[in-house]
């Protein structure tokens, strides 16, 4: 973890909430507690190292795992399934790969 891997007013790691569905319905999202600044480019060189697939937009990475994951750089990450294991394994391989915090709030009534 890096300092551009925490929230920018406490300096904290980045730690998320349970995966929730997208108001779309089409996918699940990973939100931080707090607003983030994530280091886009170690990230891409990172996952690309692994031999992850990643489109860098600038603001924004679109990895292809199995399914497409969308890494902004204020610390969303939106899962295009609308399998919430799916998205809760691509989560966790992602956080381990990138050194986030792969621990998420267990769903409501979990």
């Amino acid at each position: 973890m890096t300092t551009d891997d925490r929230t920018p007013r406490t300096g904290a790691p980045v730690r998320y909430r349970a995966l929730r569905l997208c108001s779309n319905g089409g996918g699940f999202e990973a939100v931080p507690d707090r607003r983030a600044a994530l280091d886009l480019p170690r990230f891409r060189r990172t996952l690309e190292a692994s031999g992850i697939p990643v489109l860098d937009a600038r603001v924004m990475l679109i990895v292809r795992l199995p399914l497409e994951v969308t890494i902004s750089q204020g610390g969303r990450f939106l899962f295009k399934t609308r399998d919430p294991e799916r998205a809760r394994e691509a989560f966790v391989q992602l956080a381990g790969l990138l050194g986030l915090d792969d621990r998420l709030a267990p769903p409501p009534g979990g």
